[in-house]
Parts: C-alpha cells; structure tokens; sequence
C-alpha cells in the first residue's frame, strides 16, 4: 500500500513510517510530497495520506500522528507505548514527557539538517527507531554506568557535593526575557534551541522549568502565553481567526480553537461575540 505525506520530515513522519512497516503494512511505499499537494496525489496514487491536518491518521489534540497509528491499528506493545511518549514529546516539544525526547529531536533536527534528500532521510531515521525500540523492549533499565564503584560516586556526588542553593538560577530571568520577546511575533519557541542560547542542558531545563514558572511544564505555559496573547487580539477586529492562529503560533485553526477552548472554556468566535456584546 502506498503512505503519503508533506516533505521535509523529521520526527513523526519518519517515526509514523518505521511504525507502520514494523506492525501495520511491512510492504509499505512512502511518498513525500509538497504540503499543497498531498490531498491530490493521494488520489491519484490510491495512497493513504498521514500528518497533514484533515485526514484520519494526524495529530489530534495533545497527541500527534505515531499515537493516532498506534489507537486505528491496535498496537499492543509496551516498548511501542514507551516510544510513543518520546515521540509525542519531540514532535510537540514538550521535553517534560520523558527524559529522552530532548536526545531524539536533537538527533532528528541533525539528521534533518544534513540530510536533504526526504528518501535518504527515511532510510537512516529507520536505522534511529529501530534502535529506540531495542532499547525500550530490552535497555530502557539498563544504565551506562555498570561499574559499582562509578555509580557510588556519582551518588555520592548528587547527594553530598553538588552545590544546593535555593537562589533562582541566572538562566531563569534570561529565559522570561525570552518568551517575553517572543510574546508580540508568532511564539515559535523551541526548547532545545532555546537550551543552547542559554547554555543550559535541556534536559535539566525542562525538569526545572516549573518550579519558576508558575508551576507549569514549558510547553503549558507556553500554551497560556498564546492564549493570553490570542485574547489581546480577539479585542480587536482587524484579524480573522485564521490570522490570530497563525499570529499565535498555532499550527492551524482547528488546533487553535481546542486548545483556546481548553483554557478559556469558549470557543474564540464566542469570546469574540461576547466581547462586542460589551
């Protein structure tokens, strides 16, 4: 069977290949195709569209389209499930689901970027969840350091000598400054890009993150930032949803709207009507 989606891959649609070769269809032929085009060489090529908005395999609400995959075909396997919550992770940049998502979308991103041809591309990335999914069916409890002693000083160190203080880390006000620059463009925020800028680990960044940031993960609150903002430009009349989406960082209206609705209890054209009512 043929499987097509939009060019220039690199997290779940080179995930959701491996996935669907390795449970669902093992002769699958994966087409990549402009963004625009997608809807029409799926009908001429008799193939199944997937990671393109309005179709049935795709992202839905906080999951993407590997989750979406895994619910249709009924995939029972517990190392699929733990991928799963690192692919969510990396392609939604929510770091916070799972300590190894910062580790896959770097490796994607690097592979993304050195490798331009979208077929090379899936080729090698096959070779990436393969591996994920030997180390989530047999390593995922296995640590590096095998070595007794090793591991007693690294304990000793956490416990005894890492330094303990309770003053807010520089890189706390320098990330505010941040998201605030960001809050009147689009809120395109990566949290590994923006790791490297303030020369934090990502991990660490994005298990500290809530404690300074009203208790919420990095990708909550960035979500309340774009709803915040959102509501700011629901006062005026000057944009169509369609544009405040877009204005917000969102990835379409659809998206917008679920998740405005979730924070606000209303739908963005009824807080809008009900702010003309006033």
């Amino acid at each position: 069977m043929k499987w097509i989606t939009r060019e220039r891959p690199k997290i779940d649609r080179i995930a959701c290949p491996w996935l669907i070769k390795k449970f669902v269809d093992i002769d699958a032929e994966f087409i990549y195709v402009p963004f625009d085009d997608v809807s029409k060489k799926a009908a001429e090529l008799n193939a199944i569209p997937f990671d393109v908005p309005n179709v049935e395999l795709t992202h839905f609400e906080e999951e993407c389209t590997f989750d979406c995959i895994i619910k249709k075909y009924q995939i029972n396997d517990s190392a699929v499930d733990t991928m799963a919550k690192i692919v969510r992770g990396a392609d939604t940049d929510r770091h916070e689901l799972a300590p190894e998502v910062a580790g896959l979308w770097a490796i994607s991103a690097g592979l993304a970027y050195n490798i331009i041809n979208d077929y090379e591309l899936l080729e090698k990335g096959m070779l990436i969840y393969d591996a994920l999914y030997s180390w989530a069916k047999h390593l995922q409890h296995q640590k590096h350091l095998q070595n007794p002693f090793e591991s007693l000083l690294i304990e000793v160190y956490q416990k005894v000598l890492k330094p303990n203080s309770k003053k807010t880390p520089e890189w706390v006000s320098d990330l505010k400054e941040i998201i605030q620059d960001q809050i009147d463009t689009n809120l395109t925020l990566n949290l590994t890009e923006i790791s490297s800028e303030l020369n934090v680990n990502p991990s660490y960044l994005s298990r500290e993150f809530s404690k300074y940031f009203e208790d919420l993960s990095f990708g909550e609150y960035i979500r309340k930032q774009r709803v915040e903002k959102a509501i700011q430009l629901l006062h005026s009349s000057k944009y169509s949803l369609t544009e405040i989406a877009f204005l917000t960082g969102f990835s379409d209206q659809s998206h917008f709207t679920r998740i405005f609705k979730k924070h606000t209890g209303k739908n963005p054209s009824e807080f809008r009507k009900n702010i003309s009512k006033k």
